[in-house]
């Protein structure tokens, strides 16, 4: 057999999920729904914290703190909208493994069924965020690397929450507890698939930055239609880069927890040995 390192079995693993997303391409306008309506409710966030500041009956302490309650629950809102279209990335994902077609209702019927229990993650998803990050800003350079550390392992452990959200009907710190559970028999898998396929779409991202660099080159040393031209298609294609990455890696976590709760592996994934994550062959 063909000898496999630690990114060529995240390049498998990174095919494999593709094939999904190939077989049911409209799962894509989840991670587009999830761009727009952050973009939107940022601009509303924006557009109230511009209209508070021109009030003259804030002072200038009260406006400060106008400001964090807009940036807390700004941070909120987004963590609830890209849980309830990743839950429906995975929705659909877990359709289509156990032998379904799915459907863009299907997905959001699947989130829109577990929203109490998204809605009450999202609130500790950014609670905890939100106290690493206040954290953070007070400390010195050690203190920043040890938050850091504890922000990383706190998205480790917390890989298989949704999933667990919403297929076992467990509120936010049981999931916390049953995700860190899961990826104790996935942890090698769940290491390897991230990183391989993070590798993998940083380099496909890399000519789309050259692309926006040589684009803004273009316009102030060349030709203004052309340079405009180079870096409206980079940009394009860089979003369409971040959305493929962001529904592969919903899938991803899938086809993980999927197969760490039944043991089966989808049609998709099949020949690829999960039970091995860092054995070259």
């Amino acid at each position: 057999m063909v000898r496999m390192g630690r990114i060529g079995r995240g390049w498998q693993m990174t095919k494999m999920s593709l094939g999904i997303i190939r077989k049911d391409k409209e799962i894509l306008i989840f991670p587009v729904l999830s761009g727009l309506f952050t973009i939107l409710i940022l601009g509303s966030f924006i557009g109230g914290m511009f209209i508070t500041s021109g009030l003259s009956v804030f002072s200038e302490g009260s406006s400060q703190w106008v400001l964090y309650a807009f940036l807390v629950v700004f941070y909120f809102v987004s963590f609830f909208i890209a849980i309830f279209f990743k839950s429906a990335i995975i929705g659909c994902a877990m359709i289509r493994m156990n032998g379904g077609d799915p459907t863009v209702s299907d997905g959001l019927r699947i989130a829109g069924q577990n929203i109490r229990r998204i809605l009450l993650w999202s609130l500790v998803a950014a609670t905890v965020g939100i106290i690493i990050r206040s954290l953070q800003s007070r400390s010195g350079l050690i203190g920043r690397i040890i938050l850091g550390i504890v922000g990383i392992a706190w998205t480790i452990v917390t890989y298989f929450v949704v999933p667990v959200l919403i297929y076992e009907n467990l509120g936010p710190w049981a999931a916390v507890k049953r995700s860190a559970s899961i990826l104790k028999h996935t942890w090698g898998e769940a290491l390897v698939g991230n990183l391989g396929m993070g590798i993998i779409f940083v380099l496909l991202a890399i000519p789309g930055m050259l692309g926006v660099f040589i684009g803004i080159l273009g316009i102030i040393q060349w030709s203004l239609a052309i340079g405009l031209t180079v870096l409206v298609a980079s940009i394009v294609y860089l979003l369409i880069v971040a959305i493929v990455n962001s529904a592969a890696e919903a899938v991803l976590v899938a086809a993980l927890y999927r197969y760490a709760t039944t043991g089966q592996v989808s049609p998709e994934f099949q020949g690829f040995s999960f039970q091995q994550p860092f054995v070259a062959r």
